[in-house]
């Protein structure tokens, strides 16, 4: 079936939080949202199908997850990514960020520390904070146009408090797919240090072309039991809404002990809805995701043209994966300390602040391109006009 990328879709007044909650959060009116991490394209036929089925039988009651949810998770894993998973290792749970706090709140204690790598998704900092642990950050390192980890400042940050690292596999924002050798490295050095590595890999399948997702706990023996990794078909096929994740933990007293976490935040029987759309979307949506990942590769094209030949003091930070770009307005013109009201109130386009993920320095906003061609080329048009009546 070819899917039809290019189509708008009008998602205001559907309680869509990136469309409908954007005037509040931006507070002004006629902004153009960019921002929220979920695409404005429909879910595979096969995903939309599946719900359709389970709402036509009518009785939505307390549901289990089937043999048949969990050898689709496996076999997709295995398939994509060369990634063996255990039954057993499954924990179910709302949502990859729901599970991040949970792990947290399971695997430290108030006062540890727990390791980032800025700039990072934001609810990493919340999960941490929240649970009364110190956040250790271990800022990426910008080397030309390509941020890496910076394992020596880490190395020498850690100390007996340091308990655990929050990895972000691929990387939001910057859109970086770690390598098995960047990986590997940042491995051992947690494995030196008795630090568990919690590896959000939720968008493992949205990798461009010529680079490959590397499951952490695929690149020892021994990191198969100091790891978890948090995944889910949420992001790769549009389906956060319906919240379910799978967190893999192959240590079984590790498991035990986050079970026993979640029985007592009353985390109950998973919605049936989203186990019947993980199902699907791993069972039958594979020809939609590689035309999303062509789809993708042409609209981070048609950004970086644009930036070169409309606004060329913009510097787009290549994506190897996701559906978000970090972009560097610092060559623009553009004071870095009002880049914010720049972007909302002179652009009115719904950019994401470097600051809310961490990062140190002014000039940086977060993108989220997974709209169709027409919606991009507004977003860049509105920020084209508004750089050049600034100058």
């Amino acid at each position: 079936m070819q899917y039809d990328f290019d189509k708008v879709i009008d998602r205001r007044g559907t309680c869509s939080v990136k469309w409908d909650n954007a005037e509040q959060f931006f507070k002004l009116k006629g902004v153009l949202p960019m921002w929220v991490a979920d695409m404005d394209f429909r879910s595979p036929e096969p995903v939309v199908d599946a719900l359709k089925q389970v709402a036509d039988r009518g009785i939505f009651g307390y549901s289990g997850a089937p043999d048949s949810f969990y050898d689709a998770v496996r076999g997709w894993m295995q398939k994509r990514h060369g990634w063996h998973i255990e039954r057993e290792w499954f924990v179910l749970t709302p949502g990859v960020v729901p599970a991040l706090r949970l792990l947290v709140k399971t695997f430290t204690r108030p006062g540890d520390q727990v390791v980032v790598q800025s700039p990072v998704y934001y609810p990493f900092f919340d999960a941490i904070r929240d649970n009364g642990c110190e956040i250790l950050d271990s800022p990426l390192r910008l080397s030309g146009n390509q941020y890496l980890m910076d394992l020596d400042d880490l190395e020498a940050k850690i100390g007996a408090r340091t308990k655990m690292i929050i990895l972000c596999s691929p990387h939001n924002p910057i859109g970086r797919v770690w390598n098995a050798g960047e990986l590997k490295a940042l491995g051992d050095l947690c494995i030196r240090h008795g630090i568990l590595v919690v590896s959000d890999e939720i968008h493992g399948d949205l990798i461009h072309r010529g680079f490959r997702h590397v499951p952490f706990p695929t690149l020892a023996p021994e990191f198969v039991g100091k790891s978890v990794v948090c995944t889910a078909a949420s992001k790769t096929f549009n389906l956060p809404g319906l919240k379910t994740s799978s967190i893999i933990i192959a240590d079984k007293e590790m498991r035990d002990r986050f079970c026993a976490t979640m029985r007592s935040c009353g985390m109950g029987a998973p919605n049936m809805f989203g186990l019947a759309a993980t199902e699907a979307a791993y069972r039958n949506g594979e020809s939609w995701l590689e035309q999303l990942l062509d789809y993708l590769k042409g609209s981070v094209e048609f950004l970086k043209r644009f930036a070169s030949e409309r606004m060329p003091g913009l510097k787009v930070a290549q994506p190897q994966g996701t559906y978000l770009v970090w972009l560097d307005f610092r060559g623009c013109g553009i004071d870095p300390a009002r880049l914010g009201v720049f972007v909302r109130e002179d652009a009115k386009v719904g950019l994401e602040a470097g600051r809310m993920f961490g990062c140190k320095e002014e000039g940086f906003e977060r993108m989220n391109i997974a709209c169709p061609r027409s919606v991009l080329e507004e977003a860049l048009a509105r920020l084209e006009k508004a750089v050049r009546k600034a100058r």
